[in-house]
This record gives structure tokens, C-alpha cells and sequence, in this order.
């Protein structure tokens, strides 16, 4: 899989970008500030439909304007496909296919496969609960994209029955509610279990070739007992528990049982990765859980895009080597540094210069 055109169009620091991208490896080279994160943001943007870096539209669209415009054309190996995506600051965005409407912007996922790595990445280990189970959940919709409509919905049911718990509203109100939070809850856990099933042992293995001295591995930390891979008997359990604790839950105002509040416990032999780690393993970690990633989707057939942000520079020797030979593997590798000297002289590629809203080829 292969971008081979990008465009943007008021896109944040972009009024207008048009870019064509190479296979194999592509550097985007310029200060901090100057634009590099925004480029691999839009892609990252049309695989997930959401940002990395906020949590709202707003802040993509270019001040003084109300839309903002990703377009890519992309080779799967089978076909090319042209995708635009209009990102809206007050309304519902909008997307395309080879020019014809989608009935739904989430028609576009799966179109895009990429594995992203930076900086950041030590937030997996190091982070809130919500960062893990935010990269279990793209990795599924990067495998299962119809999952995203189950996701949205799960967490359009939970929103409104938090709601009602905050209003007191009367339990025959809040019914219908739990029975929407357990079924599209019930089917996630399913889903991430079914996930880590292949996941964990791949990436057990990544780690150990980094780092033998300990095993690594993860477990998952569920709000119900025994989750399984069927997702009607989770949903009974999740429907069992919130009878259990809902007076909990009138107090507080907040749903307490659900995927929403499950984790991904990252362990080191007999430890927690989180609070116990070094610096050094954490970074194994976090390299690890991504280079798991990509195998995963490499096993399955596919050819992800591989992104690295500014990544470079935080890594020693032995990690560092990990990640350029999985560079020089990928069938398209985009990679951002500060400055040339950040790059390891192991990768060389279609080069752009990045500043004050432009990139342009240097090399």
C-alpha cells in the first residue's frame, strides 16, 4: 500500500500542500513547529478518522475558514482509489470516493492502513487507561472497520445514559439505555479479547528480541468477571454488574461498567510495566507494541504505511537499528526529523524540505 498523491487544503498550517509521495522512503526535514506532524496528521486522519493530537475537528481548520480538505490518491496493489475527506469545524464532515459521496464518512476506513510511531508512544505505557484502550481500538478498526460504527454508537449510548444517571432520571428511563451500553459493549470486549488472542503473543516476541532479560506481555483488566470472546455473554455480565453498582452510578453521575473503563495491563515478568519499568524498557515497550502492530497486519497480508514522527533522536543504538530495518522493509515509510543529523544515515529517500506552510522536494 502506497500514498502517491497528498493534497490539503486549509488544512492547519496549510492554505494549500500538493505533494507527491514515492514508494519506499519518503523524509520530511524542518524545525519544530514548521509543519512536519500536520502532513503525517491528515493521513493519520483518513486511517482513523481522528487526530492524534485533539480531540475536536476545530482546531484542523485553518482560522478564517469552516472546512478543511484531505485528499490522497492511494495504491493498494490492486487498484488505485481516490479518497477526499472535508473536515468541518460545526457539522457533520463529509467524504468521497473516486468522486462519488459517501453515505458516511467511516466508508472511507480501511482504505488507508498505516502503523504510526513517536515520541508521544511512551504515553502507551506511562499513560491514562485511555490511551491503551485507544490503540487497541484503532488496531481493531484498522482490521475491522465496520467496528467503528459499533465504537461510535457504544459511546453515543454511554453519553446519554451518563446523562440520565446526572438528571436522576427514573430507572425505566435509563433502561433501554444499559441494554444499548451492554450490546455494542458486550461485542468491543469480544472484539479486544479476540484481538489480544493474536496480538500478545507477537508482541511478547517483538519485545523479547530487544530485550530478553524479561518477558513482557499483557493481560486485560475488564470492569465485568470473565469476559469471553461472545459478545451476548458479555452483554449479560455487563447488564448483571451495572444491577449491581447502580446506585454507585446515581451517586456519581458516570457509568462504571463497560469497556469505557477496562485497560490493558502492560507487565514485565512479575511487574507492572507502568510504575516499575525503566526509562529504557518503557521505550521497548512502547517500540514494541507498535512493531507488533505492524507484523500483525504484515502477517495477514497486508502492507501498512509506516509513519515515524520525530522518533529518531529518542531511541539508543539497538532501537534505533530495530526501526530502520523495519523502514527499509515497508513497502512506503514517511519519516519527519528536525534536522537533517536526526536521520540515520541507514535511510535515504525522496526528501522534502518543510517551512512556513510548504514542502518541497530537495532531494
Amino acid at each position: 500500500m502506497q500514498i502517491t498523491q497528498l493534497a490539503l487544503s486549509n488544512y492547519r498550517s496549510y492554505s494549500e500542500l500538493d505533494i507527491k509521495l514515492q514508494p519506499g522512503i519518503n523524509i520530511f526535514i524542518g524545525k519544530n513547529g514548521e509543519g512536519k506532524t500536520n502532513i503525517v496528521e491528515s493521513i493519520l486522519y483518513l486511517t482513523y478518522l481522528s487526530s492524534h493530537r485533539t480531540s475536536s475537528d476545530a482546531p484542523l481548520v485553518q482560522l478564517g475558514n469552516t472546512s478543511a480538505y484531505v485528499r490522497a490518491h492511494v495504491d493498494n496493489g490492486e487498484r488505485d482509489i481516490f479518497v477526499e475527506l472535508e473536515i468541518n469545524a460545526e457539522k457533520a464532515n463529509r467524504a468521497r470516493i473516486n468522486q462519488n459521496t459517501t453515505r458516511s464518512q467511516r466508508e472511507i476506513l480501511g482504505i488507508i492502513q498505516a502503523i504510526y510511531f513517536s515520541p508521544e508512544d511512551l504515553d502507551l505505557v506511562r499513560g491514562d487507561p485511555a490511551i491503551r484502550r485507544r490503540f487497541i481500538d484503532q488496531l481493531l478498526v484498522l482490521r475491522y472497520p465496520r467496528l467503528a460504527g459499533v465504537m461510535s454508537d457504544y459511546d453515543r449510548a454511554v453519553k446519554q445514559r451518563n446523562a440520565l444517571l446526572k438528571n436522576r432520571s427514573n430507572p425505566q428511563s435509563i433502561q433501554p439505555w444499559n441494554q444499548h451500553v451492554a450490546t455494542f459493549g458486550g461485542e468491543i470486549i469480544a472484539a479486544r479479547l479476540a484481538l489480544l488472542s493474536e496480538f500478545e503473543p507477537t508482541f511478547t516476541e517483538v519485545y523479547k528480541e530487544i530485550s530478553p532479560e524479561k518477558k513482557a506481555y499483557i493481560t486485560y483488566k475488564c470492569s465485568i468477571e470473565g469476559p469471553t470472546t461472545n459478545p451476548a455473554e458479555n452483554g449479560e455480565k455487563i447488564l448483571a454488574e451495572m444491577g449491581r453498582v447502580y446506585s454507585n452510578e446515581m451517586d456519581r453521575g458516570v457509568t462504571l461498567v463497560g469497556p469505557h473503563r477496562d485497560d490493558l495491563l502492560l507487565m514485565l515478568g512479575d511487574h507492572f510495566v507502568k510504575g516499575y519499568a525503566s526509562h529504557g524498557e518503557s521505550w521497548s515497550v512502547a517500540l514494541s507494541l507498535k512493531l507488533a502492530s505492524y507484523q500483525l497486519l504484515q502477517n495477514e497480508g497486508a502492507k501498512p504505511i509506516l509513519i515515524l514522527d520525530d522518533v529518531f533522536s529518542e531511541l539508543d543504538e539497538d532501537r534505533r537499528l530495530k526501526l530502520i530495518a523495519l523502514a527499509n522493509s515497508a513497502e512506503q515509510t514517511l519519516i519527519t526529523v528536525a534536522v537533517q543529523s536526526d536521520l540515520p544515515t541507514e535511510l535515504t529517500g525522496h526528501t522534502f524540505g518543510v517551512k512556513s506552510g510548504s514542502a518541497k522536494v530537495i532531494a
